[in-house]
C-alpha cells in the first residue's frame, strides 16, 4: 500500500470533553478534599492516643492517616497540574501528570505507610519482655470509634463518586479499566483505613483481654501489610496508564462501525488509540474514502466522522486520519494536497 499523504485532523475549536470547574477527568475533587481533611484530623488524634497508651498499632494508624493526607494532597496537585494547556515543549498537554503523581502516591503508601508500620510492629515485638505492661486502652477505643465514623463518612463520599462513574460495571473490572486513578485511589485508601482501624481495635482488645502485648505488635504489622497490598494495586494500575492504554476491543469495533457507516467511506482499517489523560484520548484512523470524492466532500466527511466519534467517546480530544486510497490517481492526490494546505 502506498500512502501519499497523512491527514491530521484535530477537533474543531480545541474541543475536549472536560467539564468546566472540574479536574482533567471530569471528576470533582471533593472526594479527595474530604479524605485529606479527615486524615489530617484523625492522624493528629491517633498520635496523641499512641503517646498516652504506648500502642504500636495506634502509631501505625497515625502514620497511615498522615501518609493518606499527603497522598490526597499529591492527587489534588496532580489534578491541577494536568489541567495545564499544551505548549511547544509539550504539544499534547500535561494530562499524564495525574498518572505520574498517582505513581508517587503508590510509592509513598508502600514505603512510608507500609514500611514504617511493619518496622514499628516488628520493633514492638522485639522489645516485648515479661515485664512489658500495656497502657490504658480507653483513649484508643475512643479514637478508633471517632476515626471509624470520620473515615466512614469520607468513604461514603468517595463511593458515591466511584459508583456514579462506574455505573453497572463491577468494581474490580472498573478499577482495572478506569483511566482516572483519582476515582479509585481514595476508595482504596479509605477502605484500607477502615480495615486498619479494625486491626488496631482487635490488637488493642485482644492485648488487654489476654494481657499479652504481642497482639498490639501483630496489629501494627498487619496494618503495614494492608498498606503494602493497596500500594501494589495502585502501582500495577498506574504502571499500565503510564506505559500507555487505549480503547478496549469492543470500543475499537464501535469506532470502526461509526466510520464505516458513513456513505463516503468504503473501509476503516487500523484504529490506534492512547489515553494521554483521563479525558484526553487520541485516536488515529486508517480510512479508505470513495475515489469519486471532491475536496469539499472529503472535508465534510471528516467533520461528520469527528462529531460522531466524539458523541460516542466524549473523552476524545484529537483525531488523526490517514487516507488509505488517496494517491491512487493524480487527481485524488491533488485534492488531498489542497485540503492539507488549507488546514
Amino acid at each position: 500500500m502506498e500512502v501519499v499523504e497523512e491527514q491530521s485532523v484535530h477537533l474543531p475549536d480545541g474541543q475536549d470533553a472536560r467539564v468546566e470547574g472540574e479536574g482533567p477527568a471530569g471528576e470533582s475533587p471533593k472526594a479527595v478534599i474530604a479524605a485529606v481533611l479527615a486524615n489530617i484530623a484523625i492522624g493528629i488524634v491517633k498520635f496523641i492516643a499512641a503517646f498516652i497508651s504506648g500502642s504500636s498499632a495506634m502509631i501505625s494508624e497515625g502514620i497511615h492517616s498522615i501518609v493518606d493526607s499527603g497522598n490526597g494532597l499529591l492527587i489534588l496537585f496532580g489534578m491541577k497540574r494536568a489541567e495545564r494547556k499544551p505548549d511547544l515543549a509539550h504539544p499534547f498537554g500535561y494530562s499524564m501528570e495525574l498518572y505520574f503523581w498517582t505513581l508517587v502516591v503508590a510509592v509513598m503508601i508502600f514505603a512510608l505507610g507500609g514500611g514504617l508500620s511493619i518496622y514499628e510492629g516488628i520493633e514492638r515485638l522485639i522489645e516485648i519482655t515479661p515485664d512489658t505492661k500495656l497502657g490504658d486502652p480507653t483513649l484508643n477505643y475512643i479514637v478508633i470509634a471517632i476515626s471509624a465514623i470520620i473515615e466512614g463518612l469520607s468513604l461514603r463520599v468517595a463511593l458515591r463518586e466511584f459508583n456514579a462513574a462506574r455505573g453497572k460495571v463491577k468494581p474490580l473490572r472498573f478499577i482495572r479499566d478506569a483511566k482516572d486513578p483519582s476515582l479509585f485511589t481514595v476508595v482504596l485508601e479509605d477502605s484500607a483505613a477502615l480495615t486498619g482501624l479494625l486491626f488496631a481495635f482487635l490488637g488493642t482488645l485482644l492485648g488487654h483481654i489476654t494481657g499479652n502485648p504481642v497482639f498490639d505488635g501483630i496489629a501494627s504489622v498487619l496494618i503495614g501489610l494492608l498498606l503494602a497490598f493497596v500500594a501494589v494495586i495502585l502501582l500495577r494500575e498506574t504502571k499500565g496508564l503510564l506505559i500507555g492504554e487505549g480503547l478496549q476491543a469492543d470500543e475499537i469495533l464501535k469506532v470502526k462501525e461509526i466510520v464505516e457507516s458513513h456513505e463516503n467511506v468504503t473501509n476503516c482499517g487500523r484504529v490506534l488509540s492512547l489515553y494521554l489523560g483521563p479525558s484526553d484520548l487520541l485516536i488515529t484512523l486508517d480510512v479508505t474514502f470513495a475515489d469519486s470524492l471532491e475536496r469539499d466532500d472529503i472535508d465534510r466527511t471528516i467533520d461528520e466522522m469527528e462529531r460522531s466519534i466524539v458523541r460516542a467517546f466524549p473523552q476524545t480530544t484529537r483525531i488523526f486520519i490517514e487516507p488509505e486510497n488517496i494517491g491512487s490517481t493524480t487527481k485524488s492526490a491533488r485534492r488531498l494536497q489542497e485540503l492539507t494546505d488549507r488546514a
